[in-house]
């Protein structure tokens, strides 16, 4: 497909359902979001949706399930009793106003050309369509109504995009329709040749991203140094993209701040019981 045609048919899924509109709610920031392509171990929207939201940014976050042997964030969130990951829009809404972010999965009214064409694409040899690939995740991104969001690309043994190339190929194809089709997007292209924490699996993903705001690696080790680098370098890219900061070493200093504070832990307490989880989950998980 060429550029023209990837965004039309982008912009088609997006309509074929309902379109977010956060206008009316008066947020008073900006609605942002990050997308990761997938990988063995990938935890970081875990910790970096509170962290942008006490930064001041909104982030409701429409993740997806596991893909082949990358995991999914949803499956992550299935590890916690009663949490919701298909709410109401209302509910939805509520939680991204009150909390400033709600990690959730598709809901039925968003976009739902694409999970007919997510169907078929394995029986159609499909799936590594990079065209298909981008109108998948950019419709929903664009049906949730962003403002702005960044792509973390995923490549090596532990990714969809195995291959450096196929990632750049992707990266270049993402950051292209968002910004023609009106959503300010970043990319970055990042190492998925080893397990990202000290940990993969969900439940005990769960546990590491909690002890991750907690200022702590997993079973009371120092936290792992790639988990921390990514995450703080897409949350700053996010801050940034959103007008929160002005260049990348503010950003960064607030990212710092919002862990050192406690607030990223206090803003993912919050979702997690917005959204039926337990009220305690970070003082036991």
């Amino acid at each position: 497909m060429t550029m023209e045609e990837r965004v039309e048919l982008t912009r088609a899924m997006m309509h074929s359902g309902t379109v977010l509109n956060w206008r009316s709610l008066n947020l008073g920031g900006p609605v942002l979001d990050k997308h990761s392509t997938g990988g063995v171990g990938d935890k970081v929207s875990l910790m970096l949706a509170p962290i942008v939201a006490a930064c001041g940014g909104f982030v409701p976050m429409i993740s997806g399930r596991g893909l082949g042997h990358t995991g999914g964030t949803l499956d992550k969130f299935d590890s916690i009793a009663g949490y919701q990951t298909s709410p109401s829009v209302e509910l939805l809404e509520r939680t991204v106003r009150q909390v400033g972010c709600a990690i959730i999965g598709q809901t039925a009214d968003l976009a739902p050309a694409d999970k007919r064409f997510y169907s078929i694409r394995d029986v159609t040899a499909t799936v590594e369509s990079i065209p298909l690939i981008t109108a998948s995740i950019l419709s929903k991104k664009l049906a949730a109504g962003l403002e702005g969001l960044v792509m973390d690309v995923k490549t090596g043994n532990g990714a969809f995009a195995a291959e450096l190339g196929m990632a750049q190929e992707l990266a270049a194809s993402l950051v292209g329709v968002a910004n023609q089709a009106g959503l300010p997007t970043h990319a970055q292209i990042t190492d998925m040749n080893q397990v990202l924490g000290s940990s993969a699996g969900n439940a005990i993903e769960m546990r590491e991203a909690i002890a991750f705001l907690q200022g702590r690696g997993a079973d009371g080790a120092a936290i792992d140094a790639r988990l921390l680098e990514i995450t703080r370098s897409l949350c700053a890219d996010m801050l940034v993209l959103g007008k929160l900061a002005e260049n990348m070493e503010t950003a960064l200093q607030k990212v710092d701040a919002a862990l050192s504070s406690g607030a990223a832990l206090e803003r993912f307490a919050h979702m997690v019981h917005a959204l039926g989880g337990p009220a305690d989950l970070c003082d036991h998980p």
